[in-house]
């Protein structure tokens, strides 16, 4: 129905930067709002950023404020999570949310990405 499918993720070292990619597919109406998080083994899952679609606002978790941008391409329903100057700590699986609109439908659904992989170590 519809699918997130994350990329970008990889090896890096401190300091370094990675640019995520979110596309979300399949039957949407529209798109609501789009958010990151990232979890370690053994951790809770925790919020990393998040963009609302219409207006472009966002929020981003204190962790990585200053750090952490958030950018969108409307037509192309994908957004991006610029990460800069990374630190080891931010090593975690990153998982892309998306609240969506299916076609057909009135009310908004949640859907979740696979999580790409990122570590950032020397």
């Amino acid at each position: 129905q519809v699918q997130l499918v994350e990329s970008g993720g990889g090896s890096v070292q401190p300091g370094g930067s990675l640019r995520l990619s979110c596309e979300a597919s399949g039957s949407i109406f529209s798109i609501d709002s789009m958010a990151w998080y990232r979890q370690v083994p053994g951790k809770e899952r925790e919020f990393v950023a998040r963009i609302s679609w219409s207006g472009g606002s966002t929020n981003y978790g204190d962790s990585v404020k200053g750090r952490f941008t958030l950018a969108r391409d409307n037509a192309k329903n994908t957004g991006y999570l610029q990460m800069n100057s990374l630190k080891p700590e931010d090593t975690a699986v990153y998982y892309c949310n998306g609240v969506v609109r299916v076609i057909g439908e009135r009310i908004l659904r949640n859907y979740w990405g696979r999580g790409t992989q990122v570590t950032v170590s020397s």
